[in-house]
């Protein structure tokens, strides 16, 4: 049986996407978020569905010493990770000098260090496994965005992380993605608190999963899928657009002046 995928932000969205493909793919899945009652529903459905060992972990991820608990609870139980879906985080929306100081210290903490900590935990499991690691990143990381500064800023480092890394890790056999959605139909603009920043077409979860699994069967895949042939086009764009340019219609395009 393949191995175990483990999935941060399992509880909703494009983390529970990941792990239902992954269980119908004959994958055990470790099921990660803080939400225990959501993770411990999806684990029975795809131990149903599929045969499969799902396994939960309650974690916060906003407890710095999460990944390290991660990984201890994983050698613990004897799992030994083929896949690591990096897909818990959150967005804040409003101008940087009005957003709360604890609230941006979280999202720093989610976005990045535990994505970061947990990738250094895991990639020695997953580099023998010859397994496969997908740091969901977004199309806001292509470009800063103000009234978003902080989070397109932490995507920035999700996807130049995840590029690094798949170039340190070529001839390995591990498979490596950075994941770029634009707007999508989950929970995330409801924790932002604001929709003033849905910029462009909303894809549905299993449209941004379609990109990314055809992305990862690839027999040379790339290390970026941004997803959506619109949003592709906005991200060149942006990285050859003059700076304040750039800058200009960003603010525009989130509602800013």
């Amino acid at each position: 049986m393949p191995g175990a995928i483990v999935i941060t932000g399992a509880s909703s969205g494009i983390g529970a996407g990941f792990a239902r493909r992954y269980a119908a793919r004959g994958h055990d899945v470790v099921l990660v978020a803080r939400r225990a009652d959501r993770l411990e529903a999806l684990a029975e459905e795809l131990r149903g569905l599929h045969r499969i060992d799902a396994t939960v972990l309650a974690v916060d991820l906003t407890d710095p010493a999460a990944p390290a608990a991660i990984a201890a609870e994983l050698a613990q139980r004897g799992i030994r990770p083929a896949g690591l879906v990096n897909s818990a985080g959150f967005g804040t929306a409003s101008a940087f000098a009005d957003e709360d100081a604890a609230r941006v210290a979280a999202e720093v903490q989610v976005n990045v260090l535990a994505l970061t900590l947990l990738t250094r935990e895991l990639l020695p499991d997953l580099i023998a496994a010859r397994g496969v690691l997908v740091n969901v990143s977004s199309n806001a990381g292509h470009q800063p965005l103000p009234g978003l500064a902080v989070y397109a800023a932490t995507k920035a480092y999700v996807t130049s992380l995840t590029e690094a890394i798949w170039q340190e890790t070529r001839g390995t056999g591990l498979t490596v993605l950075a994941l770029c959605p634009g707007p999508t139909e989950t929970e995330f603009f409801a924790v932002a608190g604001s929709e003033t920043f849905k910029v462009g077409a909303s894809k549905t979860v299993d449209d941004v999963l379609d990109e990314a699994f055809d992305a990862l069967d690839s027999s040379d895949p790339s290390p970026v899928r941004t997803v959506g042939a619109a949003n592709r086009v906005q991200g060149w764009v942006a990285r050859v657009s003059p700076r304040r340019l750039r800058l200009f219609v960003a603010a525009r395009a989130v509602g800013g002046s």
